[in-house]
């Protein structure tokens, strides 16, 4: 959506330096990395957690365990996107960074420091089911303002690769999980680990919170933001207009974070279960893969600001769509077959990944942008992300896995036409949108 508008009183020069806006960028991307390692860790350490904080036995905790994992994950991210999008268009993309960094840092203290399921019974249960919804509630905002933040400042001919770090901050938040998970672990006895070593990365969490806090109360507030607050008596866009440039954007994430989710939270438990691989071996595995994939993304950003976000779009498409079937069909249960399948299948998510950030924010203006990406990127990942590990392991559980394949590559189809009808964004002028 590339709308014209005359600049009524265009704004007046700032002094905000490159090497302020790097510094900004910098403080950004550290509290990304962070949100995204506390909201990783939960999944690391579920085991232990549920061990320590439900019981099987009694009908109101087993309840309130379902409750988490769907609360949190499908519902409380998309509303956090949509609500803190909506404060971020309002009051500044700084604010809402700060405020879903405080809230992500004190669901991590109290996951870290709540008492047990046997000191206080089901209440265990309840106080940690209010710190995942806390904590996706403000995971939902950070995503979204992030996207916005760090497209706003980035340089427009530097754009795709700025706003590569936004998916960076994703595999380096998992990656670090993982490898203090392994840490922990392999440090202490498994007895130790559940009685209280699976406390360690929460707490670790909230104080690394507390140092991405201190960065992030130094930032520039967005240029472009602050300029848009200057203008006035700016024509109304059509809701038809909006509307569609969400539905564009649904359709062009929709086979991206089908495929990262698949690639990153299911697949080592597809290895495990149906390949026989060992799991220390699958873990590892998937570890160095996101090392990977997460080294490419400024390149391919890089590349999005010479090329275009087009042709990435379509590659991606293009390439998901002959491989799905293929990179699954290839593991066994020898490591090297899962870090090859996933390393290449990452390399080719990263393509959009690293594109994400600068492609939603070319394509709603400034006084929309946060919370019409709050609600399209949400939507995507809780309807065809999120659930993409739930329906695999269904579909495979009923020895129909294949079915899968074809429904990722029909979402690849989806992005590609998304693709094609999209106009080419590089290099624009967001004041101009």
């Amino acid at each position: 959506m590339n709308i014209e508008t005359p600049e009524k009183n265009p704004a007046a020069p700032t002094s905000v330096t490159l090497a302020s806006k790097k510094k900004s960028l910098l403080a950004s991307s550290v509290g990304n990395i962070l949100e995204w390692y506390e909201w990783s860790a939960y999944a690391v350490f579920a085991p232990f957690i549920a061990a320590a904080m439900f019981n099987s036995d009694n009908p109101v905790s087993a309840l309130l365990s379902t409750l988490a994992v769907f609360a949190v994950g499908f519902l409380m991210r998309p509303l956090g996107g949509i609500v803190f999008g909506r404060i971020a268009d309002k009051r500044g993309r700084k604010f809402v960074l700060v405020t879903t960094m405080l809230m992500m840092a004190g669901g991590s203290l109290v996951i870290g420091l709540m008492p047990t399921y046997s000191s206080i019974g089901v209440w265990a249960s309840v106080l940690l089911l209010l710190a995942r919804v806390v904590q996706g509630f403000a995971h939902g905002g950070e995503s979204a303002t992030a996207y916005s933040y760090v497209s706003e400042i980035a340089p427009p001919h530097r754009r795709g690769m700025w706003g590569s770090v936004a998916f960076v901050a994703i595999f380096g938040g998992s990656v670090l999980a993982y490898t203090i998970g392994g840490a922990v672990t392999s440090t202490l006895s498994e007895s130790a680990v559940g009685e209280w070593g699976w406390r360690v990365p929460f707490l670790l969490g909230f104080f690394l919170a507390l140092f991405a806090l201190y960065l992030r109360r130094s930032m520039e507030e967005s240029e472009v933001f602050d300029q848009q607050e200057t203008r006035v008596d700016e024509p109304r866009i059509p809701r038809k207009v909006v509307v569609r440039a969400i539905l564009l954007m649904i359709g062009m994430t929709s086979g991206v974070t089908a495929a990262h989710y698949t690639w990153t939270s299911y697949v080592s438990t597809y290895a495990i279960t149906q390949k026989g691989m060992d799991a220390d071996t699958a873990y590892w595995m998937l570890v160095i893969a996101q090392v990977i994939a997460l080294v490419s993304l400024p390149f391919w950003g890089r590349l999005s600001d010479r090329i275009g976000r087009r042709p990435m779009l379509g590659g991606f498409a293009v390439l998901m769509f002959a491989l799905q079937i293929p990179l699954t069909s290839m593991i066994t249960s020898a490591g090297w077959t899962l870090l090859v399948a996933t390393t290449v299948a990452l390399l080719i998510v990263s393509v959009p990944g690293a594109i994400l950030s600068c492609t939603l924010s070319e394509s709603f203006p400034t006084r929309l942008r946060t919370q019409a990406i709050g609600f399209a990127y949400s939507f995507s990942v809780a309807v065809f992300g999120g659930t993409a590990p739930y329906l695999n392991q269904l579909l495979t559980s009923w020895d129909i896995g294949w079915i899968f394949g074809v429904y990722i590559m029909a979402l690849c189809v989806a992005t590609g036409i998304a693709a094609l009808i999209m106009k080419e964004t590089k290099g624009i002028d967001l004041h101009k949108i």
